[in-house]
């Protein structure tokens, strides 16, 4: 790989109705030094493709189009595809937003980190907790990071950037990622991680014109769009966590005479976890995770997590109740609350190991 980086690379600028800013992002990165540039219209209307037609006209630009709105994960796949047809001997891609919030100056520092890190995926990376960050802004990245971080054990500062630099090798396997809108982009996020992609972060400037109203992204619709791997796993969960504690109480209720709390605990944990278990391993093996793997391999893993987990959870019902006695009614409430926190780790597990490739 050469040095004259800007050349080496393709510029993919997916953009909704954009402005005359536009135009003056594609001025910008033409003057920097970057001459293959694919703008993607995402089903602009007709008062809003003047800007695309001046790309094309003044700069020499690729410009591909959506006869309708699709989202900008599509926009975004649309512009690798074609990337990987007309330029697979590029060194990678610079996706670019259009509304003029990434810096040239900005642009320039993550494609030097590729340099550093040729396998990486670079991200520009804002601090959006910055008093100039609308709201919205703030409020969207606090949420997606999070999820990422507590379910998925992604660390990201930033993960609504739109401007990322991204290997040639790794855009086939992103093209398959799902997302078709601003879930897109954390998807990717969440793909690196299986994929073996690491993640590079470049410190970049927070630019947000006029509260960043030219922006599409929807804060509370698209972050919980993330959430979307999870509602299967805790639905699942949360009847399985249901079916586990009426079962509890019902046989720590019935062995309730005459059977000291150690022995009677641990047989009502245990009896109600034998059951609750093989219906949550039936749900999360055929349709949560839809693993791959045989089930007698996912079920041996399957049941040494059950087997930790039943035993974690006997003991903090059984310190609970030794530390905070209130009886039958407040260790189901011991085990539920228990439960509870074992279901972030679980979930982590699982994903990963029990039911992972």
């Amino acid at each position: 790989m050469t040095s004259h980086m800007p050349e080496d690379l393709v510029v993919v600028l997916p953009s909704l109705n954009p402005d005359e800013k536009l135009v003056q992002v594609v001025e910008n990165l033409t003057a920097a030094g970057f001459r293959r540039i694919v703008v993607v219209d995402d089903g602009s209307d007709g008062e809003h493709k003047a800007p695309f037609a001046l790309a094309r006209e003044r700069f020499g630009c690729e410009s591909l189009a959506h006869g309708r709105n699709r989202g900008k994960g599509r926009a975004l796949k649309t512009g690798f595809e074609f990337v990987l047809e007309r330029y697979p001997d590029c060194a990678g891609v610079v996706t670019v937003d259009g509304d003029g919030q990434h810096r040239v100056c900005d642009v320039l520092s993550c494609t030097e980190a590729l340099l550093a890190c040729p396998d990486a995926l670079v991200l520009g990376v804002r601090d959006v907790r910055h008093s100039a960050a609308p709201l919205r802004s703030q409020f969207g990245n606090w949420l997606t990071a999070m999820i990422l971080r507590v379910f998925h054990g992604v660390r990201v500062s930033d993960t609504q950037t739109g401007l990322r630099v991204i290997p040639v090798r790794a855009l086939g396997s992103l093209c398959q990622v799902k997302g078709e809108r601003f879930e897109y982009e954390t998807n990717v996020l969440l793909a690196a991680g299986s994929l073996g992609i690491p993640i590079h972060e470049v410190k970049i400037g927070a630019v947000y014109i006029d509260g960043n109203a030219s922006s599409h992204f929807r804060a509370v619709r698209d972050s919980l769009m993330v959430c979307r791997a999870i509602f299967p796993f805790a639905l699942s969960s949360a009847a399985s966590a249901f079916l586990d504690v009426a079962l509890f109480a019902g046989l720590n209720f019935w062995l309730s005479r005459g059977i000291p709390a150690v022995p009677r605990l641990f047989a009502a944990t245990a009896g109600a976890r034998a059951v609750s278990a093989a219906f949550n391993f039936l749900c999360n093996h055929h349709a949560v995770f839809r693993s791959g793997q045989s089930v007698r391999r996912t079920f041996t893993r399957y049941a040494a997590l059950c087997a930790v987990q039943g035993f974690a959870s006997y003991l903090f019902v059984l310190f609970a109740s030794t530390l905070l006695p209130g009886g039958l009614a407040s260790e189901t409430a011991y085990k539920a609350v228990g439960d509870a926190v074992l279901f972030f780790l679980s979930f982590q597990i699982q994903r990963t190991w029990v039911f992972g490739k």
